[in-house]
């Protein structure tokens, strides 16, 4: 292990996984501040003539229109990350993710405008897709690469708080305008939590812009003349195994959370679930997940980062058939405890996933990588998820019959167990290194 293993983080390296937890908390905010309005709100106010099924079909689709936007976003911003530098990214993602969910909650309804009002909020939502996709894979790298390297599993954990986070300011805030008379709720109530993200943005590009860029791109830099004038065809040319093994390890988690936090609480309302347990549920996920993914990415650390995933993704799979019979017993009770289990294991995955792709890549264009990897799967797996479920669960005949739901959601997670098994361990992996060429005695294969 390296010599400077030991050595305590400095104020830079903490003042940037500061930058890169608050940042991602504001982005991840809105984000999924959609994805519950989508669920509860905006089927009704702009499909109103879908009928309840439909609309709520129709609303999930503009939640996957985002995902879609995200591997554009991560690919546009990746090679721009990998050229120029994190921190620079990551201030243009910010800003762009402020504006664009500050506009949502302008937005007029079907109501006032007409078939334009989905289209601009499916267009608004893809310019969400498209800086969340620039957004994550900088954000994890300020953690990671900022990091000692015996801690990398811990930070790069902490860098994953922010969906966490953002679930837990986004579903409160939410819950209290929820809590309106119903018409004042659909009229005004709803977009109080979008037009917040312009002063949660200010504050974010704030805490960035005292961020330093990370001492492994800095480094790469300085020992080359120029950055790789295309990232992507390094990634394509070279680490194309890389880009397959990460890609599927990662849509097994992605795709089964979301699921749950999207797809399940719009069944869970339409199964006569109150909305306030539902919202209750959901701010027990992300408690359990902050506290959950840190353990998880310390243990990442100590043991390696293959055992830990590889045992979530087996749980994760199994669960998918265990949650949805708790939500289907009609107890609010047995509802909480599936979000909670489900969280509980999806975190033993996403807290490392960070930390684990960025370890496949080297230094000139793991932003490309990770970002193309990561989106792609969010994409399949997150993005499509909900809009699946639901319609897996109208091929079945509607009602509580969701063993479809279930099946869907063990076989995004089996992928993801086969890609452990395949990709070698990368705890001691060396971030520093540049190009694709075979690791060094000793050290982890290279997965190129």
């Amino acid at each position: 292990m390296d010599v400077k293993a030991d050595r305590p983080p400095t104020k830079a390296a903490r003042a940037a996984l500061l930058s890169s937890f608050a940042g991602s908390v504001i982005e991840w905010y809105s984000f999924l501040l959609y994805g519950t309005a989508s669920a509860l709100v905006f089927g009704k106010l702009f499909f109103p003539e879908a009928g309840p099924l439909v609309g709520t079909i129709a609303a999930l689709a503009t939640f996957a229109v985002g995902e879609v936007g995200r591997p554009i976003g991560g690919l546009v911003f990746g090679h721009f990350g990998d050229r120029v530098g994190r921190k620079s990214v990551l201030m243009t993602t910010m800003l762009l993710m402020g504006l664009g969910t500050f506009a949502i909650g302008l937005l007029p309804t079907y109501a006032a405008i007409g078939v334009t009002a989905p289209v601009l909020l499916a267009t608004l939502r893809f310019v969400q897709g498209i800086a969340v996709g620039g957004e994550w894979a900088g954000a994890a790298l300020m953690a990671v690469e900022h990091a000692p390297p015996t801690r990398r599993g811990l930070w790069g954990s902490i860098s994953q708080l922010g969906s966490a986070s953002g679930l837990l300011l986004s579903t409160p805030v939410f819950a209290l305008v929820a809590a309106l008379p119903e018409d004042q709720f659909l009229s005004w109530g709803w977009r109080v939590p979008f037009l917040l993200a312009i002063v949660l943005g200010g504050i974010g590009l704030f805490i960035r812009g005292r961020a330093m860029e990370t001492p492994v791109f800095t480094a790469a830099r300085r020992g080359s003349s120029d950055a790789a004038r295309w990232p992507i065809a390094d990634v394509l040319r070279a680490n194309r195994r890389a880009v397959l093994l990460a890609i599927g390890l990662a849509i097994g988690p992605l795709g089964a959370q979301m699921i749950l936090v999207v797809w399940v609480t719009a069944y869970a309302t339409e199964i006569g679930y109150d909305r306030s347990t539902t919202l209750l549920a959901l701010i027990g996920v992300s408690v359990v997940q902050l506290v959950a993914q840190p353990w998880f990415g310390l243990m990442a650390d100590r043991l390696g980062r293959r055992p830990i995933y590889l045992a979530g993704a087996l749980a994760l799979a199994a669960n998918g058939f265990v949650s949805l019979w708790l939500v289907n017993s009609g107890s609010p009770a047995l509802l909480v405890v599936a979000f909670l289990v489900g969280s509980f294991i999806f975190s033993t995955m996403f807290g490392q996933s960070a930390t684990l792709l960025a370890e496949l890549f080297p230094t000139e264009c793991r932003y490309t990588g990770v970002s193309l990897a990561y989106q792609l799967a969010s994409v399949l797996g997150s993005g499509f998820g909900p809009l699946v479920a639901a319609a897996l669960l109208a091929a079945a005949g509607g009602g509580t019959r969701t063993w479809l739901v279930s099946a869907f959601i063990a076989a995004l997670c089996i992928l993801s167990a086969a890609c452990t098994v395949l990709v070698p361990e990368t705890r001691d992996q060396d971030l520093n290194r540049v190009t694709t060429e075979p690791a060094r005695p000793g050290a982890v294969v290279d997965v190129a």
